[in-house]
């Protein structure tokens, strides 16, 4: 008996110790991938084409010029985008520079290969820390004006600063990240083309950024395709996912609407969310708990995992929590409850295996292979 409570004794003693140990040697590991990702074929220098890409005369389908589209894209005031300072931002972008130690870039968490986002739950910040959520894929940002799961900022050009400024993630200052451009041989000419001057200021780096990030476009998948030729080259599983996506039984298309697939709104979809207000944390709202981001379906094949959390690891997860996972909740979204109304009941999809697997096929469809691909969004950096 003795024993026993001197063990017990120790193993509350040793716990917390242990669990430091635990975590120090995670945040190693982490440190540890960071380095041996910045070490893969990386130039010191950007390589860029002698004339620069075309950014700023990109040509958008009929789709992506609507009404709806219009009316968003004037909330979210986009800026305007030139050649040279959308090359400018590419090179910002991908530059590990931006961090503190020169381990991270903004491409860090939003990689190309996967339109933009990060397949990790938790990117890793410039000395091996984890972020607070999952993020967010970039792409078609020119119609939105909230930005982040939370929707604490307000357009691309305030949103960019803040990773840069965050200790977990880059841990620069503004002032220390002017200095260190002014120093890098490299920017001054690409300032000049820029903005006609070598001058390196805050807001000069953030319109650049959003000049970059707002081009960054995705419009040639196979639905867009199937779009202008009505679907003929859909199988008969894409068809049938078509079908019950736009059926208005399912809602899937109320929340994820135009040729965005999106909602700029933030929602409440039924998740335990204890650890993680959402919005409520920005605005101090009850009516606002558990209210995350709506993202685009654009490229979900690519940006696993799903939701502000990474909870969910493949598609089948996420469509089954809405086919039969939603709990209650007082601020539960009206599109996801029985009656309509906000903190409703509970609405089950009662879908089959079957229905599933062709929403899943269907939501394929929205893979953009042409924008992973595209050298005008790729890493200058690399050899």
């Amino acid at each position: 008996m003795k024993l026993s409570k001197t063990f017990s004794k120790t193993s509350k003693l040793l716990f917390p110790l242990m669990l430091l140990f635990f975590l120090s040697a995670c945040k190693k590991e982490n440190a540890e991938q960071l380095s041996s990702n910045h070490q893969d074929a990386l130039s010191p220098v950007p390589l860029l084409p002698e004339v620069p890409f075309d950014y700023a005369a990109i040509e958008l389908p009929s789709h992506f010029q609507t009404n709806a589209l219009s009316l968003y894209e004037s909330f979210a005031n986009p800026v305007d985008v030139s050649n040279e300072g959308a090359a400018l931002g590419r090179v910002l972008f991908y530059d590990n520079k931006l961090s503190a130690n020169d381990m991270v870039s903004c491409a860090s968490c939003h990689q190309q290969e996967h339109a933009f986002s990060d397949p990790r739950i938790r990117s890793i910040g410039f000395e091996g820390e984890l972020s607070h959520r999952h993020s967010q894929t970039l792409v078609n940002l020119r119609w939105s004006r909230r930005l982040f799961w939370d929707h604490r900022v307000n357009g691309v050009e305030n949103q960019v600063l803040m990773p840069i400024q965050d200790p977990l993630e880059m841990g620069m200052t503004l002032d220390e990240l002017i200095m260190k451009l002014q120093s890098t041989p490299y920017y001054p000419e690409l300032f000049s083309a820029a903005y006609g001057d070598e001058t390196v200021t805050t807001e000069r780096i953030s319109n650049a950024l959003a000049q970059f990030i707002t081009s960054i476009y995705s419009f040639r998948s196979k639905y867009d395709e199937g779009y202008f030729n009505d679907f003929a080259s859909f199988s008969d599983e894409e068809l049938a996912g078509k079908d019950l996506f736009f059926n208005g039984e399912t809602r899937c298309n109320q929340c994820h609407s135009t040729a965005l697939f999106f909602d700029p709104q933030a929602r409440n979809t039924g998740m335990d969310y204890s650890d993680d207000l959402g919005l409520y944390e920005v605005t101090g709202n009850e009516s606002d708990k558990g209210k995350f981001k709506t993202t685009t379906l654009r490229n979900i094949e690519l940006t696993a995992p799903y939701m502000h959390d990474g909870r969910f690891e493949t598609l089948t997860e996420a469509i089954q929590h809405y086919n039969q996972g939603i709990l209650p909740d007082p601020n539960l979204d009206d599109r996801l409850s029985v009656e309509l109304e906000i903190g409703g009941t509970p609405v089950e999809m009662n879908l089959s295996d079957e229905d599933v697997a062709n929403l899943v096929s269907f939501l394929k469809t929205l893979t953009d292979e042409a924008l992973v691909n595209d050298p005008m969004y790729a890493n200058p950096f690399l050899r």
